[in-house]
Protein backbone atom coordinates (compact mmCIF):
# COMPACT_ATOMS: atom_id res chain seq x y z
CA UNK A 1 0.00 0.00 0.00
CA UNK A 2 1.16 3.39 -1.39
CA UNK A 3 1.63 5.94 1.58
CA UNK A 4 0.66 9.17 1.56
CA UNK A 5 2.23 12.54 2.60
CA UNK A 6 -1.34 13.95 3.37
CA UNK A 7 0.59 17.66 4.64
CA UNK A 8 3.42 17.85 2.19
CA UNK A 9 0.01 17.27 -0.41
CA UNK A 10 -2.31 19.32 0.77
CA UNK A 11 0.24 22.15 0.68
CA UNK A 12 -0.80 22.18 -3.27
CA UNK A 13 -4.05 23.38 -1.87
CA UNK A 14 -4.48 27.38 -3.71
CA UNK A 15 -2.31 26.67 -6.26
CA UNK A 16 -2.88 28.97 -9.26
CA UNK A 17 -2.66 28.34 -12.47
CA UNK A 18 -3.63 30.70 -15.35
CA UNK A 19 -3.64 30.03 -18.80
CA UNK A 20 -4.86 31.83 -22.21
CA UNK A 21 -6.14 30.22 -25.83
CA UNK A 22 -8.28 31.15 -28.47
CA UNK A 23 -11.47 29.55 -29.52
CA UNK A 24 -10.16 28.21 -32.98
CA UNK A 25 -12.45 26.13 -35.78
CA UNK A 26 -10.66 23.00 -36.28
CA UNK A 27 -11.21 21.81 -32.75
CA UNK A 28 -15.26 22.54 -33.18
CA UNK A 29 -15.54 20.96 -36.44
CA UNK A 30 -13.91 18.02 -35.61
CA UNK A 31 -15.99 17.28 -32.27
CA UNK A 32 -18.31 17.49 -34.40
CA UNK A 33 -17.84 14.74 -36.79
CA UNK A 34 -16.28 12.49 -33.88
CA UNK A 35 -20.13 13.06 -31.67
CA UNK A 36 -21.22 12.06 -35.13
CA UNK A 37 -23.10 15.35 -35.27
CA UNK A 38 -24.05 16.74 -39.12
CA UNK A 39 -23.39 20.52 -38.12
CA UNK A 40 -22.53 23.72 -40.65
CA UNK A 41 -18.74 24.37 -40.36
CA UNK A 42 -18.39 26.97 -37.65
CA UNK A 43 -17.69 30.49 -38.09
CA UNK A 44 -16.59 33.43 -36.46
CA UNK A 45 -19.07 34.29 -33.22
CA UNK A 46 -21.13 31.01 -33.35
CA UNK A 47 -21.72 29.98 -29.53
CA UNK A 48 -19.72 27.13 -28.71
CA UNK A 49 -21.89 24.15 -26.89
CA UNK A 50 -21.37 23.19 -23.42
CA UNK A 51 -18.25 21.52 -22.21
CA UNK A 52 -16.40 21.91 -25.85
CA UNK A 53 -14.25 24.38 -23.78
CA UNK A 54 -12.27 20.67 -22.99
CA UNK A 55 -11.00 21.34 -26.51
CA UNK A 56 -8.71 24.22 -24.98
CA UNK A 57 -6.51 25.02 -22.78
CA UNK A 58 -4.86 21.69 -23.42
CA UNK A 59 -1.80 20.63 -21.79
CA UNK A 60 1.74 20.59 -23.64
CA UNK A 61 4.13 18.36 -22.31
CA UNK A 62 7.00 17.29 -23.95
CA UNK A 63 7.26 13.44 -25.17
CA UNK A 64 9.98 13.42 -22.47
CA UNK A 65 8.10 14.63 -18.92
CA UNK A 66 5.29 11.83 -19.66
CA UNK A 67 5.37 9.33 -17.19
CA UNK A 68 4.17 5.31 -17.44
CA UNK A 69 0.64 6.07 -18.12
CA UNK A 70 0.69 8.40 -20.92
CA UNK A 71 0.15 11.49 -18.48
CA UNK A 72 2.22 13.74 -17.31
CA UNK A 73 4.95 13.36 -14.73
CA UNK A 74 3.56 14.40 -11.45
CA UNK A 75 3.92 17.25 -9.69
CA UNK A 76 3.82 21.13 -10.85
CA UNK A 77 0.23 22.84 -10.91
CA UNK A 78 -1.39 19.67 -9.58
CA UNK A 79 -0.29 17.90 -6.45
CA UNK A 80 2.58 14.80 -6.81
CA UNK A 81 0.03 12.05 -5.39
CA UNK A 82 2.05 8.84 -5.53
CA UNK A 83 -0.97 6.45 -6.23
CA UNK A 84 -0.33 4.60 -9.92
CA UNK A 85 -4.59 5.14 -11.34
CA UNK A 86 -6.29 8.35 -11.70
CA UNK A 87 -9.78 9.39 -13.15
CA UNK A 88 -11.91 12.48 -13.31
CA UNK A 89 -14.54 11.62 -11.04
CA UNK A 90 -16.72 14.18 -11.71
CA UNK A 91 -17.27 18.04 -12.32
CA UNK A 92 -20.19 20.95 -11.48
CA UNK A 93 -20.72 23.82 -13.95
CA UNK A 94 -22.20 27.11 -13.65
CA UNK A 95 -22.98 28.51 -17.13
CA UNK A 96 -23.35 32.23 -17.63
CA UNK A 97 -22.99 33.21 -21.21
CA UNK A 98 -21.26 30.92 -24.06
CA UNK A 99 -18.06 31.25 -25.41
CA UNK A 100 -17.50 31.83 -29.02
CA UNK A 101 -15.77 30.51 -32.11
CA UNK A 102 -12.96 33.28 -32.87
CA UNK A 103 -12.74 34.75 -29.34
CA UNK A 104 -9.64 35.09 -27.53
CA UNK A 105 -10.20 32.61 -23.96
CA UNK A 106 -8.71 32.78 -20.54
CA UNK A 107 -8.70 29.89 -17.65
CA UNK A 108 -7.86 30.73 -14.20
CA UNK A 109 -7.01 27.93 -12.07
CA UNK A 110 -7.19 26.88 -8.36
CA UNK A 111 -6.74 24.07 -6.57
CA UNK A 112 -9.02 23.73 -3.98
CA UNK A 113 -8.73 20.93 -1.88
CA UNK A 114 -7.15 17.75 -1.24
CA UNK A 115 -8.29 15.41 0.99
CA UNK A 116 -7.11 11.49 1.51
CA UNK A 117 -10.18 8.31 2.28
CA UNK A 118 -9.77 4.24 2.78
CA UNK A 119 -11.53 2.80 -0.07
CA UNK A 120 -12.39 -0.39 -0.36
CA UNK A 121 -9.42 -1.27 -2.58
CA UNK A 122 -6.99 0.77 -0.95
CA UNK A 123 -6.18 4.89 -0.25
CA UNK A 124 -8.10 7.04 -2.06
CA UNK A 125 -6.56 11.22 -2.95
CA UNK A 126 -9.32 13.37 -4.31
CA UNK A 127 -8.34 16.78 -5.88
CA UNK A 128 -11.02 19.28 -6.14
CA UNK A 129 -9.95 22.53 -8.94
CA UNK A 130 -12.12 25.11 -9.86
CA UNK A 131 -11.30 26.37 -13.27
CA UNK A 132 -13.24 30.12 -13.89
CA UNK A 133 -13.12 30.65 -17.81
CA UNK A 134 -13.77 34.08 -19.39
CA UNK A 135 -14.27 34.82 -22.76
CA UNK A 136 -13.59 39.02 -24.48
CA UNK A 137 -17.29 39.63 -22.78
CA UNK A 138 -16.36 38.34 -19.40
CA UNK A 139 -16.75 35.31 -17.28
CA UNK A 140 -18.14 32.85 -19.35
CA UNK A 141 -18.24 29.67 -16.92
CA UNK A 142 -17.30 27.81 -13.44
CA UNK A 143 -15.88 24.52 -13.08
CA UNK A 144 -15.29 22.26 -10.50
CA UNK A 145 -13.30 19.57 -11.46
CA UNK A 146 -12.94 15.84 -9.13
CA UNK A 147 -10.08 14.19 -10.13
CA UNK A 148 -9.34 10.69 -7.83
CA UNK A 149 -6.02 8.71 -7.60
CA UNK A 150 -6.33 5.35 -6.81
CA UNK A 151 -3.97 2.21 -5.41
CA UNK A 152 -3.55 -0.47 -8.54
CA UNK A 153 -5.30 -3.15 -8.54
CA UNK A 154 -5.15 -6.03 -6.48
CA UNK A 155 -5.08 -9.40 -8.27
CA UNK A 156 -8.59 -10.85 -7.95
CA UNK A 157 -10.18 -7.74 -6.92
CA UNK A 158 -14.02 -7.78 -6.91
CA UNK A 159 -15.68 -5.38 -9.03
CA UNK A 160 -17.77 -3.18 -6.98
CA UNK A 161 -21.76 -4.07 -6.71
CA UNK A 162 -23.40 -2.79 -9.72
CA UNK A 163 -26.31 0.36 -9.18
CA UNK A 164 -29.42 -0.14 -11.05
CA UNK A 165 -30.77 2.29 -13.69
CA UNK A 166 -33.83 4.43 -13.70
CA UNK A 167 -35.93 3.26 -16.82
CA UNK A 168 -38.25 6.19 -17.17
CA UNK A 169 -36.39 7.90 -19.73
CA UNK A 170 -37.36 10.17 -22.82
CA UNK A 171 -34.55 10.33 -24.60
CA UNK A 172 -31.97 7.44 -25.30
CA UNK A 173 -29.19 6.74 -27.78
CA UNK A 174 -26.97 4.05 -27.87
CA UNK A 175 -23.08 4.39 -28.45
CA UNK A 176 -20.64 1.85 -29.75
CA UNK A 177 -17.41 2.55 -28.02
CA UNK A 178 -15.10 1.16 -31.02
CA UNK A 179 -11.30 2.35 -30.94
CA UNK A 180 -11.36 5.03 -33.45
CA UNK A 181 -13.92 7.13 -31.50
CA UNK A 182 -11.71 6.83 -28.31
CA UNK A 183 -8.27 7.53 -30.07
CA UNK A 184 -10.09 10.47 -31.71
CA UNK A 185 -11.32 11.92 -28.48
CA UNK A 186 -7.86 11.45 -26.81
CA UNK A 187 -6.44 13.07 -29.75
CA UNK A 188 -8.79 16.34 -29.85
CA UNK A 189 -8.18 16.64 -26.16
CA UNK A 190 -4.52 15.45 -26.46
CA UNK A 191 -4.56 12.86 -23.60
CA UNK A 192 -2.25 10.60 -23.69
CA UNK A 193 -3.50 8.45 -20.86
CA UNK A 194 -2.72 5.38 -22.24
CA UNK A 195 -6.02 3.43 -20.74
CA UNK A 196 -8.16 4.71 -23.79
CA UNK A 197 -6.11 3.28 -26.82
CA UNK A 198 -3.52 0.59 -25.64
CA UNK A 199 -5.05 -2.22 -24.33
CA UNK A 200 -1.95 -4.31 -23.54
CA UNK A 201 -1.03 -1.83 -20.88
CA UNK A 202 -4.73 -1.43 -19.97
CA UNK A 203 -5.30 -5.07 -19.33
CA UNK A 204 -1.79 -6.04 -17.84
CA UNK A 205 -0.42 -2.98 -15.84
CA UNK A 206 -4.01 -1.49 -14.70
CA UNK A 207 -5.75 -4.54 -14.31
CA UNK A 208 -9.22 -3.69 -16.57
CA UNK A 209 -11.04 -5.92 -19.30
CA UNK A 210 -10.54 -3.49 -21.97
CA UNK A 211 -9.91 0.07 -23.01
CA UNK A 212 -11.63 2.50 -20.71
CA UNK A 213 -14.17 5.22 -22.74
CA UNK A 214 -13.30 8.74 -21.31
CA UNK A 215 -15.46 9.86 -18.71
CA UNK A 216 -15.39 13.45 -20.22
CA UNK A 217 -16.33 11.80 -23.71
CA UNK A 218 -19.58 10.28 -21.61
CA UNK A 219 -20.29 13.21 -20.09
CA UNK A 220 -20.37 15.23 -23.43
CA UNK A 221 -22.34 12.67 -24.90
CA UNK A 222 -25.00 12.91 -22.13
CA UNK A 223 -25.33 16.92 -22.66
CA UNK A 224 -24.99 16.09 -27.17
CA UNK A 225 -28.43 14.01 -26.30
CA UNK A 226 -30.15 16.86 -24.24
CA UNK A 227 -28.72 19.66 -27.25
CA UNK A 228 -30.30 17.01 -30.19
CA UNK A 229 -34.11 16.89 -27.47
CA UNK A 230 -34.13 20.21 -26.32
CA UNK A 231 -33.70 24.01 -27.69
CA UNK A 232 -32.97 25.35 -24.12
CA UNK A 233 -30.47 27.43 -22.86
CA UNK A 234 -27.95 25.72 -20.18
CA UNK A 235 -27.82 27.03 -16.74
CA UNK A 236 -25.81 24.26 -14.80
CA UNK A 237 -24.38 20.77 -15.28
CA UNK A 238 -23.10 18.42 -12.63
CA UNK A 239 -22.64 14.75 -13.24
CA UNK A 240 -20.73 11.79 -11.16
CA UNK A 241 -19.10 8.74 -12.76
CA UNK A 242 -20.48 5.67 -11.13
CA UNK A 243 -18.34 2.79 -12.73
CA UNK A 244 -15.98 2.52 -15.72
CA UNK A 245 -17.27 2.06 -19.39
CA UNK A 246 -15.34 -0.13 -21.79
CA UNK A 247 -15.33 -1.04 -25.23
CA UNK A 248 -16.32 -4.33 -25.10
CA UNK A 249 -20.28 -3.74 -25.37
CA UNK A 250 -22.56 -0.72 -26.97
CA UNK A 251 -23.45 1.76 -23.63
CA UNK A 252 -26.19 4.52 -23.97
CA UNK A 253 -26.88 7.41 -22.65
CA UNK A 254 -30.59 8.72 -21.15
CA UNK A 255 -32.43 11.71 -20.45
CA UNK A 256 -35.43 12.60 -18.77
CA UNK A 257 -37.51 16.04 -17.87
CA UNK A 258 -37.27 16.30 -13.85
CA UNK A 259 -39.49 19.41 -13.98
CA UNK A 260 -40.06 22.60 -15.12
CA UNK A 261 -36.19 23.51 -15.55
CA UNK A 262 -34.67 20.39 -14.48
CA UNK A 263 -33.23 17.70 -16.88
CA UNK A 264 -31.88 14.40 -15.52
CA UNK A 265 -29.20 12.53 -17.52
CA UNK A 266 -27.53 9.05 -17.38
CA UNK A 267 -25.24 6.42 -19.12
CA UNK A 268 -25.81 2.60 -18.62
CA UNK A 269 -22.91 0.66 -19.56
CA UNK A 270 -23.09 -2.74 -21.74
CA UNK A 271 -24.28 -4.92 -18.74
CA UNK A 272 -26.99 -2.84 -18.19
CA UNK A 273 -26.12 -1.36 -14.79
CA UNK A 274 -25.35 2.77 -13.75
CA UNK A 275 -22.08 4.35 -15.45
CA UNK A 276 -22.94 7.72 -15.29
CA UNK A 277 -25.32 10.11 -13.54
CA UNK A 278 -25.98 13.70 -14.23
CA UNK A 279 -28.74 16.69 -13.79
CA UNK A 280 -28.80 19.66 -15.83
CA UNK A 281 -31.16 23.22 -15.33
CA UNK A 282 -32.18 24.99 -17.98
CA UNK A 283 -32.23 28.39 -18.34
CA UNK A 284 -35.42 30.30 -17.75
CA UNK A 285 -36.21 31.96 -20.99
CA UNK A 286 -35.91 35.70 -20.91
CA UNK A 287 -39.25 37.75 -20.06
CA UNK A 288 -40.86 40.70 -22.22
Amino acid sequence: MTALDVDHLRAWIGRHETLHDRVTRFPVAALSATLDRDDPPPQEGDALPPLWHWLYFLPVARQSTLGPDGHPERGGFLPPVPLPRRMWAGGRFTFHQPLRVDEAITRVSTVQDVTIKQGRSGALCFVLVRHEVFGERGRALVEEQDIVYREAAAPGEAAAAPRRVRDDDVWRRDVVPTEPLLFRYSALTFNGHRIHYDRRYVTEVEGYPGLVVQGPLIAMLLLDLLNRNSDGALSSFRFRSVSPVFDSATFSVHGATDGADAVALWARDGGGHLAMEADATMAAPPSH
